[in-house]
């Protein structure tokens, strides 16, 4: 988990073992609706309310991102101080991937899961409270380790920054590193909640955490200038994702007792479990380490290269609960059972589908690009709102990529192989680093951007080649006449949306930009839907039983 990104669930309820395909499986039977108010409440058995919260808290986490984004952009613009606040978190990021594998629930989900069909709540809150101290307690220590070697990592991470930027970047990263702590905490108790299929907590923590940055930068920046952010993430990850879940886990009867055991069978499972997660580093987490690396060399580079990858990534929560429908547990189901033709044709259909959906995102965010970033400007100059949009245009291009690779991924998982992935992430990242530093050093930024989206590229392809090779997945198995319809349906409506963007000349105000964007969005999605219907997509009938 960054915390330079929304605190959304570790693990999103439509990827919980309760939610049902969007196509279910033979035997599966789909879950009964339930009222409003099943919905309100804190705790549902239902797939389709924990849909429903949980789409609208991602909602509503990325306009409150979109907001932050803003305000950032408008107080303190493409700065030197920024540059140092956006590098900052990226120690704190490291040192929990590598020492708690970065979001802990994933597999303490799988734990608590078991001990709860068993109906030993007492051996649940055990096992919970032996996890937490021990890696409490790691995590602690490598704070501290980290606050005392920040000065040198700055210095090894960030060649580019001059003496004022690396003493800021210095302080910030030491004021953000223990918000790691609480997000680590935050994120053991909600895989409790979790387990019980509470979500509502874990819904609301992200728009307390982005809040707390936004209130911080309005009313603090004045007194303590750049600082206010970091204060702002602090205040927003101790009241959301620690104290917020922590309320809802006590109210449910979490007893906590604190012990360290390092032999109990609990703890070795989830360290087992965990321990992938903690060496294998993939391009993924890694391709914004990269960016900021090579980025730090120009002043403001690594800013307006966050406000690009920020407004990239926002859409990417929507299209993430979509890539869930059929993700790891219903995987893992089906692989368990020895329905591997199952199996691999529900692999291939969610990426089917997510890349057929990326196609037509990619289109609106490429049309829509510059209106998007005039209205996030803030202090941004002319040349520098250019450039954002054109990064996120580039970044944009690959986001097709960018939402198969999980997938593939997690297939992977399912089929209880995490060694091959992590591997191959290694080796990704290795051979991609030239990449990076050769379009870097050609063309600047943008080369960086170019880098991204090849890396990624690589990253999806090894991972469905692997696959394919081992017999889990064949390639041909994707549904092409599926796919060819939304990319066709994807370039038309792009066409449209540009054509409606460039008859309505930008302006500086904020109601011209919303108006633009919102005529562009509704040629866009008129075109979409009309292609879509003519080309025979069975994109749109999976869409009307969802909302049906």
């Amino acid at each position: 988990m960054s915390i330079n990104e929304d605190p959304n669930p570790a693990v999103n309820p439509l990827e919980s073992a309760t939610h049902e395909p969007l196509i279910a499986a033979p035997g599966i039977e789909p879950t009964p609706r339930r009222s409003l108010f099943a919905i309100l409440r804190p705790s549902s058995q239902s797939a389709f309310s924990a849909t429903l919260l949980l789409m609208a808290s991602t909602f509503l986490s990325g306009v409150l991102g979109l907001v932050r984004t803003y305000y950032i952009n408008r107080i303190f613009g493409a700065s030197p101080e920024t540059d140092a606040y956006n590098a900052a978190f990226q120690l704190p990021d490291m040192l929990a991937y590598f020492l708690v594998g970065g979001v802990v629930s994933i597999s303490l989900v799988t734990i608590l899961s078991r001990y709860r069909a068993q109906n030993d709540e007492a051996g649940a809150d055990r096992a919970l409270s032996i996890i937490l101290t021990a890696m409490a307690t790691v995590l602690l220590i490598g704070i501290v380790l980290a606050e005392i070697f920040a000065p040198y990592y700055t210095h090894i991470a960030f060649r580019g920054f001059d003496p004022h930027r690396a003493a800021l970047c210095t302080t910030l990263t030491r004021l953000l590193l223990p918000a790691q702590f609480f997000f680590f905490f935050g994120g053991v108790i909600g895989s409790r909640l979790l387990v019980r299929k509470i979500f509502l907590y874990q819904a609301i923590s992200p728009l307390i955490y982005n809040a707390g940055i936004i209130l911080g930068a309005i009313f603090l920046h004045q007194r303590f200038g750049i600082y206010s952010l970091a204060i702002g993430v602090l205040v927003g990850v101790i009241l959301g994702p620690a104290t917020l879940n922590l309320f809802g886990a006590l109210r449910d009867g979490l007893r906590y007792t604190p012990i360290l055991n390092l032999r109990h069978p609990a703890f070795l499972e989830w360290l087992r479990l965990t321990f992938p997660l903690m060496i294998g580093v993939s391009l993924v987490t890694a391709d914004k380490w990269i960016l900021s690396y090579f980025a730090s060399n120009d002043v403001g580079g690594i800013s307006l290269l966050t406000v690009a990858k920020t407004l990239f990534t926002a859409p990417m929560g929507i299209l993430g609960q979509a890539a869930g429908a059929a993700s790891l547990p219903f995987f893992s189901a089906l692989y368990s059972q020895h329905r591997f033709e199952d199996f691999a044709s529900a692999v291939n259909r969610s990426v089917s589908r997510v890349i057929a959906a990326s196609f037509l995102l990619g289109a609106w965010m490429i049309a829509l690009a510059n209106p998007i970033v005039n209205l996030l400007r803030g202090s941004f100059t002319f040349a520098e709102t250019h450039a954002t949009a054109l990064y996120f245009t580039l970044f944009t291009l690959s986001i097709a990529f960018w939402a198969a690779q999980g997938i593939y991924a997690r297939s992977f998982y399912a089929a209880g192989n995490t060694i091959t992935p992590a591997t191959a992430g290694w080796i990704v990242t290795l051979v991609s680093i030239p990449i990076y530093a050769f379009l870097f050093h050609t063309l600047g930024l943008k080369g960086l951007t170019i880098a991204s989206d090849i890396g990624i590229v690589i990253q999806t392809v090894t991972l469905a080649l692997l696959l394919n090779r081992r017999k889990l997945v064949r390639l041909s198995g994707l549904e092409l006449r599926e796919l060819s319809g939304s990319l066709l349906a994807a370039v038309i409506s792009f066409a449209g949306a540009a054509a409606a963007v460039h008859l309505i000349p930008l302006g500086h105000g904020h109601i011209r930009n919303l108006l633009i964007i919102a005529a562009a969005t509704l040629v866009w999605a008129a075109l979409c839907f009309a292609t879509l219907h003519l080309t025979g997509s069975k994109l749109l009938q999976q869409i009307r039983s969802r909302i049906a």
